[in-house]
């Protein structure tokens, strides 16, 4: 199964009897959010969930020589690390630890 913005939308108005359309502009605006932050090169980090940051990779000499040579020499890439607890409730079939 595939969590779309749209099935979050409706799952968390279900959850929280918000209207669907205040749920919509509370997730619009906390990616909003997490772009900025991430394009300024900050780092997002949920408790419990994971740590969202950017990299900058410097490759130095090998800048992509099949591109005519004209790639840039830092890229910057997006990682995720999953929390321990994410990763203790994956190892257990979906159970949340105590």
């Amino acid at each position: 199964m595939t969590l779309t913005k749209n099935k979050m939308i409706r799952e968390i108005g279900r959850r929280t009897r918000l209207k669907n359309r205040e749920v919509q502009v509370m997730l619009e605006a906390l990616i909003e959010v997490w772009t900025e932050e991430l394009v300024s090169g900050g780092r997002i980090e949920l408790e419990n969930l994971f740590v969202l940051e950017v990299q900058t990779i410097d490759r130095g000499e090998n800048t992509g020589a099949l591109n005519g040579g004209d790639a840039p020499r830092t890229i910057q890439r997006v990682t995720l690390r999953v929390s321990k607890r994410l990763k203790q409730c994956l190892n257990h079939s979906g159970e949340l630890p105590e």
